[in-house]
């Protein structure tokens, strides 16, 4: 990453002298280091101390385009390193632009920690006009149903207590984001040195749940009377000790598992103890069959198990269920993400990898299991389908990833809707940071932008591959990657069109006895066709495409993989046919 350099620089801290160096010098201290924002006079304080009192250096200031930006940047940072970023909004305009990320990252149970800023409360201190309508009494109100918390502090030491208190929380399982409003006139009022900034050394981040031996032992118990007992892995921990702790906890059990492409890699997908191919929400085929050949189902931390469950079996018999999950101090009521009630056999409120940890440490010998793994059926088709349109298919664009990419680790940051389970291969928890949290379209490019940040240096290539509504919604985003220079390659698989909305007006067409040939009005985006490469040049990208032979596909790829290696962002349109896309 390029930094951005200081035209004087700080090479010696200046007087603590104002309340926003009171909050910059603690936010010095946390493990936070980056802050993605727009700049603001809201926070035009805390923009001075960060600057001119820290010397931009831990946290470093990644300006964007857009506060959704923001937000989906610290999201996808969050993705790889399971660790929050500082998230700076402006006033109420630049937390309503915000919205809709928040939403996503809520969903997606990412830390982070958001700073935004009003006022002055005080109205004999503001200024005309601008002071007025930026300001409002209870400004966490406009996301408190999709945060973990938030605080209006009224004072330098009370700011600094909230703070501490949001980073906590927001690092505390269930993860979620937190907001801090800062009154504009606390950042600038003037505050004595010995003013008290809190050592974080004090304020652990609490343990996450664990379940106690009984329950352990109740579960394996169950396990061991089961003959075809199936886990359910959805989020879990992205290092590698806890990857390896759940591949040999499967193992060692003898059980089967499945994962689903809206989480991250959670398990290798071409492990003989992984048959099926994951779904993306829905079961696919063989992930429906190996749950009804299932004798006993452990879930932990699967998305939405009552979905599966009715996939599966309808409204008859299923097997027992354990259900494993920590969420309640996420649920309100407002947004309806906890899903369908589960009807469990036992219920245990635990961390899904604090679980595994617990079944690991007394599971003793390696459980035989004739028979399981089920044989299930082949999936791909054996022979290549005949299309209309496009040449290119989703497919063929996977198996093109895979060979330009050689040798090189790469991160998926994001797949797009019509990416087939097959081509999930995954062996390694960075290997896929899994979908957007909350179906909110346009924060691929900035989640991308985030993954980047944190995979710079490590080796690895972080590869986005985007639907074009969420590239033509988010590429701005992208702009930021240029600046600091981050090596980040963005595949556009372009069908012009909304078409998941297609499969939409199919099905309500097709229910109704009316003309399915008019599922396309109001959905395409053609004539004329966005110039995604152009988008992406104006934002100082190198850009190939579009791509629309099949025999051109791989040589572009292996050409942008080589300008990436060299730290390079570069976006590639590929011209891709739904053919194959699921259904809506």
């Amino acid at each position: 990453m390029k930094p951005e350099p200081l035209n004087v620089p700080i090479t010696e801290r200046p007087p603590l002298a104002w309340g926003s160096d009171a909050i910059a010098e603690l936010l010095s201290r946390l493990d936070l280091p980056y802050i993605a924002m727009v700049p603001g006079s809201s926070y035009r304080g805390l923009h001075d101390s960060l600057v001119n009192y820290l010397g931009n250096t831990g946290p470093q200031l990644i300006v964007c385009l857009h506060e959704e930006h923001s937000v989906a940047i610290a999201q996808g940072y969050a993705k790889v390193t399971g660790r929050p970023m500082l998230v700076g909004l402006h006033s109420n305009v630049g937390l309503m632009h915000a919205a809709m990320a928040i939403y996503n990252a809520y969903c997606d149970r990412a830390p982070m920690v958001m700073i935004g800023a009003t006022g002055p409360l005080d109205a004999a201190k503001r200024r005309p006009w601008i002071d007025w309508v930026h300001t409002s009494a209870d400004q966490g109100a406009i996301i408190r149903h999709y945060v973990k918390w938030d605080d209006q502090p009224g004072s330098v030491e009370a700011a600094l207590e909230s703070l501490m208190r949001g980073y906590v929380l927001t690092r505390a399982e269930p993860s979620a984001p937190v907001y801090i409003c800062l009154d504009s006139e606390i950042q600038e009022c003037e505050v004595d040195a010995a003013v008290q900034v809190p050592g974080p050394e004090r304020y652990p981040v609490p343990t996450d749940p664990a379940p106690d031996a009984g329950t352990v032992d109740e579960i394996l118990a169950m396990l061991a009377s089961a003959e075809r007992p199936l886990i359910l892995l959805g989020r879990g921990g992205r290092t590698e000790e806890e990857w390896h702790r759940r591949v040999a906890l499967v193992e060692a059990l003898g059980a089967c598992c499945l994962t689903d492409l809206r989480m991250p890699a959670a398990f290798p997908t071409q492990h003989p103890r992984h048959p099926a191919t994951p779904g993306a929400g829905r079961l696919s085929r063989t992930g429906a069959e190996l749950v009804r050949q299932s004798d006993l189902i452990l879930s932990l931390n699967w998305t939405e198990l009552s979905g599966t469950l009715a996939a599966a079996f309808g409204t008859g018999p299923r097997p027992p269920v354990v259900h494993c999950k920590n969420l309640g101090a996420l649920l309100n009521g407002w947004t309806k993400d906890h899903f369908a009630l589960v009807s469990a056999d036992l219920e245990v409120t635990a961390g899904a990898d604090q679980m595994v940890s617990a079944l690991l440490a007394r599971v003793g010998e390696p459980i035989q299991r004739p028979g399981w793994p089920p044989a299930l059926p082949a999936t791909r088709p054996s022979g290549r389908p005949e299309v209309d349109g496009d040449p290119i298919l989703m497919s063929d664009l996977a198996t093109a990833i895979r060979e330009a990419a050689d040798t090189r680790k790469i991160t998926y940051t994001t797949l797009p809707l019509g990416w087939s389970g097959e081509d999930a291969l995954f062996a390694d928890p960075l290997d896929y940071l899994g979908r957007d949290g909350g179906g909110g379209v346009g924060s691929g490019p900035g989640i991308a932008v985030g993954a980047a940040l944190a995979l710079d240096g490590t080796g690895r290539v972080p590869v986005a591959v985007l639907g074009d509504g969420d590239y033509l919604m988010g590429s701005s985003a992208l702009w930021t990657a240029a600046h600091y220079r981050l090596p980040l390659l963005v595949i556009v698989a372009n069908n012009r069109s909304y078409f998941n909305d297609e499969g939409h007006q199919r099905q309500v067409a097709e229910r109704r006895s009316r003309p399915v040939e008019n599922r396309s009005v109001g959905q395409h985006l053609r004539d004329p066709d966005p110039d995604l490469p152009t988008i992406a040049r104006g934002h100082g990208l190198s850009a190939y495409g579009p791509i629309l032979d099949p025999s051109e596909l791989r040589p572009a790829l292996a050409k942008a993989f080589d300008e990436v290696s060299a730290g390079g962002t570069v976006v590639v349109d590929v011209r891709v046919n739904p053919h194959g896309y699921g259904r809506a």
